[in-house]
């Protein structure tokens, strides 16, 4: 079974635990794919150019980057020149035959570009243009699986191949938490994401309220309403990873012994493949109870 693990890009996220734990699995012979973030490297380097990050509302309540032309290009210098080489220089001196990879080499991640995103400002709807963005619609899982076989273990980052209509291809920027879902789904692993909580928190401000599993529609439910802030993107991303065919997604610290093993040993929330809601199931049962 393969795990796909997706280090958080915070400044409060330490990699050290990870990596090691990445190198532990390795030896063991288990097939790994690290993915990771990196938005608050990507804006500590536009303020140290002069720039100011610009981060939007959509008209359904969820804050994200927004990416023009000249944030596009610190995005490609940070995200697979510096952090991915760092991980992957990292490893390597942990003995682990890691090689890095952005969404643009040999297709990895492919998608519609979106040039102009929907916000909400002062309480308006508008259409904001200029945007360097798109969603992941294919994983090239076969390069993926081809790297494991052969020792390899892949580091990968965003930026995505954005389609333009046009024709031909343009690197945009794409969620890390949905790369590393749809990743994991094309695999059917399970997916580790590592942020700096150690879980879903019933109440956001209580760590004593953490939701240990979901595992039915009901209980999901519970999970979605309760994730607040980027918390919220990251149940949005596991669930996108569970509808792809990932076995399972454990949202866990990254900064504790062994993160990736523990949460793998049920640290953290665990949510299963049956919280997706079954459709037709639900009307067998529907029928069932009619007669």
């Amino acid at each position: 079974m393969t795990t796909v693990v997706k280090i958080g890009g915070a400044r409060a996220v330490d990699p050290e635990g990870a990596l090691a734990d990445v190198a532990s699995l390795v030896e063991d012979g288990e097939d790994v794919v690290l993915t990771h973030g990196g938005s608050t490297a990507v804006d500590e380097t536009l303020e140290e150019l002069g720039e100011e990050p610009t981060y939007v509302e959509t008209p359904g309540g969820v804050v994200g980057r927004f990416t023009d032309e000249d944030t596009m290009d610190v995005f490609k210098m940070v995200m697979p020149g510096k952090l991915n080489t760092d991980l992957v220089e990292n490893l390597q001196n942990l003995e682990v035959n890691a090689v890095g990879l952005s969404g643009t080499d040999g297709k990895l991640l492919e998608g519609k570009r979106k040039s102009a995103v929907r916000v909400k400002e002062d309480g308006k709807k508008k259409i904001k243009r200029g945007d360097h963005s798109g969603k992941i619609e294919s994983v090239n899982a076969d390069l993926l699986e081809t790297m494991l076989s052969g020792g390899y273990t892949p580091v990968v980052s965003v930026p995505m191949l954005g389609k333009e209509k046009s024709g031909g291809y343009t690197a945009v920027n794409a969620d890390a938490d949905r790369a590393a879902a749809a990743i994991a789904g094309a695999l059917e692993a399970d997916l580790v994401v590592l942020t700096d909580v150690s879980g879903i928190y019933e109440d956001p401000d209580d760590e004593s309220t953490k939701i240990d599993s979901a595992s039915t529609p009901d209980e999901f439910s519970a999970v979605k309403s309760a994730a607040e802030g980027f918390m919220t993107k990251k149940v949005m991303a596991a669930e996108e990873a569970l509808e792809g065919g990932a076995s399972s997604v454990i949202v866990a610290t990254a900064n504790a012994d062994d993160p990736i093993t523990s949460a793998l040993s049920g640290e953290g929330t665990t949510l299963e493949s049956g919280v997706l809601a079954d459709d037709e199931t639900d009307e067998e049962t529907a029928q069932e109870a009619a007669e």
